[in-house]
């Protein structure tokens, strides 16, 4: 059963050392998930599962140490997935390396770790689907939900504006912030693909995941630094 659950953003650019001059920019954000990760540690889950949106060939189930990068981003750091070590694994999506940052971060030692990256195609009742499947695979189980609105918001964007981006999020950040399972699962797949919307598969996940929980949900964070939507929220 689903106990807890953290929604966080998914940016690189919320570990320091990869926004170097501009990461000042982002330490509320930063706050706001450290606040979430704290949250979930309250709960006393038995498993912690962190989901996020990734690529084609980085879909599937990551192990309690497995390992990412940021090298890729330009800056010499390694984090792993809780304790443990994976050896010969596939390299963790950016996605739930950011996330495996903040549990780091956080000194997450709560319960055992397990990673999911989410096809950013899976349809709302995949991922509900698999939601479910994740709360009932632990008497008490959290997750940390990572993934990005819409990147559409400005003409800076990295997908240039496109007047649909707001409105999206202002329905996905009152959603995450209420704990409306319904509402998420209502996200078109559509329009969160059009405006970039990494986070629209990894949230119906949660929403699949929180289905008869009964949780109350809290936005913590909602801007759109960059022109992309970052939400923070706690739902418990």
């Amino acid at each position: 059963m689903l106990v807890a659950a953290a929604v966080c953003p998914c940016p690189p650019l919320l570990v320091p050392e990869v926004a170097t001059g501009a990461a000042p920019e982002l330490d509320p954000a930063r706050a706001a998930c450290a606040d979430a990760v704290g949250l979930l540690a309250a709960a006393r889950p038995d498993r912690l599962y962190v989901v996020g949106p990734a690529d084609e060939g980085a879909h599937g189930a990551y192990p309690a140490g497995a390992a990412g990068s940021f090298a890729g981003f330009g800056v010499d750091l390694s984090v792993r997935l809780g304790e443990g070590w994976a050896e010969g694994g596939r390299p963790l999506p950016a996605s739930l390396t950011v996330g495996a940052w903040l549990l780091a971060r956080a000194g997450w030692a709560d319960a055992p770790i397990e990673g999911l990256g989410i096809d950013n195609a899976a349809t709302p009742d995949d991922c509900a689907g698999t939601g479910r499947e994740l709360a009932a695979s632990a008497e008490r189980a959290a997750l940390l939900v990572m993934g990005d609105g819409s990147a559409c918001r400005t003409v800076k964007a990295p997908g240039y504006l496109d007047e649909r981006a707001a409105g999206f999020d202002a329905e996905a950040a009152r959603a995450l912030g209420t704990a409306d399972v319904a509402a998420l699962l209502a996200l078109d797949a559509g329009l969160a693909d059009e405006l970039k919307a990494a986070g629209r598969a990894p949230w119906q996940v949660l929403a699949g995941a929180a289905e008869g929980a009964g949780l109350d949900g809290r936005l913590l964070f909602e801007d759109a630094p960059y022109g992309v939507g970052y939400f923070v929220a706690a739902w418990s």
